[in-house]
């Protein structure tokens, strides 16, 4: 997590089946709420924690894991898993792609990857102040 970022709530940790995602969804939006004042960024927040899901169903393994922080300017969400679904033999690192992180690359203000060989998080930071785009 980004210093000076305190977290709003506790991790929300969910197996890859059920409605995990849907709920994570649903308090990530909760919790962006107490930061972030235009709608239309809520609903960015909401879609891009949609994809950054997506992608640790589709490329991870073990417990996804959703963290949400604020410095009272800026939002991070953080969506973690326990790395590649199948382990490469030659120890590289996985390539998440598609419409999930062109979406979280048109969105937000910045974001990454960050991979070791147990761990995978995908991270994301929106300006939680920003006027409302009709302002």
């Amino acid at each position: 997590m980004s210093v000076g970022m305190e977290r709003l709530g506790d991790p929300f940790g969910f197996a890859g089946d059920g409605d995990g995602g849907r709920r994570a969804r649903r308090l990530v939006r909760e919790r962006a709420a107490k930061v972030v004042v235009d709608g239309t960024l809520l609903d960015d927040v909401e879609l891009m924690t949609s994809e950054a899901i997506a992608n640790a169903l589709l490329h991870g393994s073990g417990l996804i894991e959703v963290v949400v922080a604020t410095d009272g300017r800026r939002l991070r969400v953080e969506v973690g898993d326990d790395g590649p679904a199948q382990a490469d033999p030659h120890g590289r690192p996985r390539l998440d792609h598609g419409r999930g992180l062109t979406v979280i690359d048109a969105l937000a203000t910045e974001w990454g990857l960050d991979q070791s060989p147990r761990r995978t998080r995908l991270w994301f930071v929106v300006d939680a102040q920003q006027p409302p785009a009709d302002a």
